[in-house]
């Protein structure tokens, strides 16, 4: 070999060098220095932010419940299938008779183009959320009392990534990524014919990241809250994409007229109205690339008028200085989230503990399914907690006489969705209480919904199929 070659392979192994070490640089992500305990509560640490190039990247693989495993309950907690052989399951709404509604859905197709799409599609297939969306609505019937839905049937179909769902008088409202819907139904339907009609349009531009429109409606059935995720993390693709987005919008159901009713959410999810104080709470999925300590996710009382802050500001004061314009003058004005639940736990299911029967510690606080971190290291989320509350409707938080936080972080529900290998068995995703009081738990990456019950239900059967 002459020397003008030799030194030719030399130099190209040496740029193949520098580029790999270059690669798994920006590629190795960022590690967490502190613990989710320390991210959670009224007073999480607030670190300094570590901004990324590119995201941290930790998808755990999902491998599914093998051999007839499940998730691990709290002390004095059973567990069992209610219902398997889903397609993606994920938002419930249980019914006065003792059905359950529970919607098959999926992000709608994403068009991310290049890298980022093509490093987008790579998550979401390793994670279990590449799937088509189902568009469907099925119907679950528990007909003899054994805590098992014996009966499974679509009760409507040809949707678009349909999530949010309520019932008011002969009314299903359904919320699909672009527009509120109304169905003629009455309790005890297992099949809808009649055609929808919208009731608003709903903002679904592009990339539309948070796809998601939950649902609830006020005490008196006249409003109804809309939670609309960002279209973006922080707004890099423009302020004009993000209108109508980052709220939970109020829509009066006689006008058909939505307004704003609180904004800077960057992605609200899970809602509901605590019973004793008659507010609206929510849990949010905050911003990423910011490292794995930043920024947590939270619960939040929601009040008309609020603003959280995003895309500038997050838990309440700190500026993200990766937004231009800035808007230094919001801080003053943004509301600070009522209690932090982690970073980058994606918590999506909330619902409110009065109706179930689980017994203590679980009968007053919020049953909240965090979905799990992809771009965290160690992974962070991945099982169900309870917030507890006090009488006065908000988070039981001890502290001493200097203010200093003692006690009142987040009990463990429902764990084991993460095996000992760092796998996902499965992803909870949202909650409801059944009409029995057992708390159902839609795990949307295994098809099953779980139930969960005060002591041992001694009932091994499922359904294995749907029809």
């Amino acid at each position: 070999m002459s020397d003008t070659k030799r030194n030719i392979l030399i130099f190209v192994a040496m740029i193949l060098f520098i580029l790999g070490g270059l690669v798994y640089y920006l590629l190795r992500g960022d590690t967490a220095q502190l613990t989710t305990e320390q991210l959670s509560g009224p007073a999480p640490v607030i670190t300094e932010p570590r901004e990324e190039t590119f995201p941290t990247i930790n998808v755990a693989e999902v491998t599914g419940w093998a051999g007839g495993t499940q998730p691990t309950p709290a002390d004095g907690l059973a567990v069992n299938r209610f219902v398997e052989g889903l397609d993606h399951p994920r938002s419930m709404l249980a019914l006065p008779n003792g059905d359950v509604l529970v919607a098959e859905t999926n992000s709608p197709p994403r068009e991310n183009k290049g890298i980022e799409g093509w490093i987008m599609r790579l998550l979401m297939d390793r994670a279990g959320a590449g799937t088509p969306s189902a568009n469907r609505i099925r119907l679950l019937r528990d007909n003899d009392g054994d805590g098992v839905a014996e009966s499974n049937v679509v009760l409507l179909e040809d949707l678009n990534s349909p999530f949010g769902m309520e019932v008011i008088g002969d009314k299903l409202y359904v919320a699909n990524t672009d527009a509120l819907m109304a169905y003629p139904f009455e309790v005890g339907d297992t099949k809808i014919e009649g055609k929808g009609e919208k009731i608003v349009e709903l903002s679904a531009s592009k990339p539309n990241n948070h796809w998601t429109r939950n649902i609830i409606a006020s005490a008196d059935g006249k409003k109804m809250y809309v939670a609309v995720g960002s279209a973006s993390n922080i707004a890099e693709k423009g302020l004009d994409v993000e209108a109508g987005r980052a709220m939970i919008l109020e829509v009066d159901l006689e006008s058909r007229k939505a307004i704003p009713y609180s904004v800077g959410l960057r992605n609200p999810v899970g809602m509901d109205i605590h019973p004793a104080s008659d507010t609206l709470w929510t849990v949010v999925n905050e911003r990423d690339m910011l490292g794995s300590d930043l920024a947590p996710d939270y619960l939040a009382r929601v009040d008309i008028g609020t603003h959280f802050g995003w895309p500038w500001i997050y838990w309440g004061k700190h500026e993200d200085l990766r937004v231009v314009p800035r808007r230094v003058d919001l801080i003053e004005y943004t509301r600070r989230p009522d209690y932090a639940l982690g970073a980058h736990v994606a918590p999506l299911g909330l619902v409110f503990a009065e109706d179930a029967k689980l017994g203590a510690p679980f009968e007053s606080g919020a049953f909240i399914a965090l979905h799990g971190s992809w771009n965290r290291k160690p992974a962070a989320g991945y099982k169900v907690i309870f917030v507890p509350f006090t009488e006065n409707g908000q988070p039981d938080v001890q502290r001493d006489e200097e203010g200093n936080v003692t006690g009142g972080l987040p009990i463990d529900v429902l764990t084991g969705f993460l095996d000992k290998d760092g796998d996902a068995q499965g992803r909870p995703t949202m909650v409801a209480i059944d009409g029995t009081g057992a708390l159902l738990v839609t795990d949307d990456v295994s098809g099953i919904i779980w139930r969960v019950q005060a002591g041992k239900t001694g009932n091994e059967d499922i359904v294995s199929s749907a029809e």
